[in-house]
């Protein structure tokens, strides 16, 4: 007889840094061609500025939103962050449960603290890219927007987890 199944393992399914904006104009003129490599095994964080090559790094507008991340069990089957536009792909982590903490992500190069700050909402897009529906199928379940507030490496693959409560909220 084998052991109940525990939760599932965090990881980092897929992580996305892309020079480009593809989603521009109307949806159904269909998004610009996607860069090679946009899709990599490890990105490069700077604490307020983002991700290191990433299309919203140190832009002022950006700053409290520039990692966005998530949950593949939000996705349907096929979705990638290609179509979300999204930076991190989680498993096991409920990211959009998480707007106001501090979530602490280590995939083996140390802790990076990322302030959740707030959801990241679909956009008419989503029924373009992933399919006719999306864009409603993700409302309340399309990730989250964060600041980084230290500097480090997120690799795909096993993450180790932590949820600060804000400073307002710890006891």
């Amino acid at each position: 007889m084998s052991a109940p199944a525990g939760p599932p393992v965090p990881r980092i399914v897929q992580l996305l840094a892309s020079p480009v904006h593809r989603y521009v104009g109307r949806p159904a003129d269909g998004p610009a061609p996607a860069p090679e490599g946009e899709l990599v095994e490890e990105v490069h964080i700077r604490a307020g500025l983002g991700i290191a090559g990433d299309r919203y790094f140190g832009r002022p507008a950006h700053r409290e939103a520039s990692v966005t991340l998530i949950a593949a069990e939000s996705l349907p089957p096929g979705a990638d962050l290609r179509q979300v536009r999204r930076n991190v792909l989680t498993a096991g982590i409920a990211v959009d449960d998480l707007v106001g903490a501090v979530l602490v992500l280590d995939s083996g190069a140390g802790p990076v603290r990322l302030r959740v700050n707030r959801p990241a909402n679909p956009c008419a897009w989503m029924d373009v890219a992933i399919g006719p529906g999306a864009w409603k199928a993700l409302r309340r379940r399309g990730g989250v927007r964060c600041t980084p507030l230290t500097d480090g490496v997120l690799r795909v693959g096993p993450v180790d987890v932590a949820i600060e409560a804000p400073p307002d909220q710890r006891p």
